[in-house]
């Protein structure tokens, strides 16, 4: 067998490798232009709060860093959802006079699905709608996701279907709530 084609390649990949050792260690590094021609990213919000919620009616509501947050998303469509939805309504119906905290049960379906849902399940807890970019902390594209916030941060979070009305969560609810 000839040995001369295994010669050139040998030759061939040290010739490679040598020009690739070349532009990682010795080329020079290029510098991003300042300023100009720049495509400008928009900016995210750090904010954990969803802005442009509104409740089943189209009104704006707004969250208040001020109070526990107890933000559900869920859908109609969601088997964990449906789950889930009779521990949240004992939770609820056990905080719903506090003043300390709020419930947020959000979907991005419209009042015409979510509405007779609603009536359909019997449920009495606080829906609303949200459409667009859930902020970084939030995002997550599995359903049912719940946070529990309180001044700008994320306490607890959960993604997929959990008991709700366990001694354990209303703890954690009575500690923070505690706090405030």
């Amino acid at each position: 067998m000839n040995s001369t084609p295994k010669k050139l390649l040998i030759f061939a990949l040290s010739i490679l490798a040598f020009v690739a050792i070349y532009f990682v260690v010795f080329a020079p590094k290029t510098d991003i232009p300042s300023g100009e021609n720049l495509v400008s990213q928009p900016e995210v919000s750090s904010s954990v709060y969803l802005s442009s919620l509104t409740d089943l009616n189209g009104n704006v509501v707004a969250m208040d860093e001020n109070k526990l947050i107890f933000l559900n998303v869920w859908a109609t469509w969601c088997g964990p959802c449906n789950m889930e939805m009779p521990g949240i309504q004992t939770l609820y119906n056990k905080y719903k006079t506090n003043k300390k905290i709020d419930f947020f049960i959000v979907s991005d379906e419209d009042a015409a699905t979510v509405n007779p849902f609603i009536a359909r399940k019997g449920y009495q807890l606080p829906f609303y709608q949200f459409a667009g970019a859930y902020p970084p902390a939030l995002d997550g594209n599995a359903i049912p996701r719940t946070y529990i916030i309180y001044k700008g941060k994320v306490i607890a979070q959960e993604v997929g279907a959990s008991q709700w009305d366990t001694p354990e969560i209303n703890s954690l609810i009575e500690k923070q709530l505690a706090e405030i």
